[in-house]
């Protein structure tokens, strides 16, 4: 079985990551997205063990211990972490995993598999990802301060990743998004074993 390729997708708050892997997701046969652990309380319309794993920090410390995380990561005073044995496992049956992580995350995770494929999510300008942190419309000012801070220092790691998709016009970003999932299952290590009896009869 062809062996499936780990996207790690990273993004300022606000750039409009999740709206864009859910919708690529939703595109495209054979991926799916990694379901994180977090110690942060769920949001209004989030489900547990949909988008989140929820655990009290006792528990996420426990998993710690036991390295069960491929990655983790402290934002924002919460946990959040990636179950090593989920994401082999859907990797060894071909499916292709991506992972919605912070640039911490990704610097472990690369260490770990240095084939991960690396995206950074760039909004096209700070004005409007000012505008869009706004527009929630649930965070006070001091947080939408934090968090437009955290975003420069978040986006002044972009050279650390292999592709850059700028989300202004969000069709477009899906297509960009599309075309790195494609290019990346057409490389020989992915697409070979693929085309085996075409590969033995042309060389036949």
């Amino acid at each position: 079985m062809t062996k499936g390729t780990l996207f790690t997708v990273c993004a300022p708050s606000g750039a409009g990551k999740t709206s864009l892997v859910n919708a690529l997701v939703a595109s495209l046969d054979n991926l799916t997205v990694s379901v994180s652990h977090t110690t942060r309380q769920p949001r209004p319309g989030e489900k547990n063990g949909v988008n989140y794993h929820f655990v009290t920090e006792d528990d996420f410390i426990h998993m710690l211990t036991c390295n069960l995380f491929l990655e983790h990561a402290q934002v924002y005073d919460h946990y959040y972490g990636t179950s090593q044995r989920w994401l082999l496992e859907h990797l060894h049956t071909g499916t292709d995993v991506i992972l919605e992580i912070d640039w911490q995350g990704a610097q472990q995770v690369r260490r770990l598999k240095p084939d991960t494929v690396t995206i950074f999510i760039l909004p096209p300008s700070r004005e409007v990802l000012e505008r869009r942190l706004r527009s929630r419309g649930k965070d006070s000012e001091a947080v939408i301060a934090q968090r437009l801070q955290a975003a420069v220092d978040d986006i002044s790691h972009y050279v650390e990743f292999d592709y850059l998709v700028v989300n202004d016009d969000f069709s477009q970003a899906v297509k960009d998004l599309q075309a790195i999932v494609h290019s990346q299952r057409l490389t020989q290590l992915a697409h070979a074993p693929k085309l085996e009896k075409l590969l033995t009869d042309l060389l036949s």
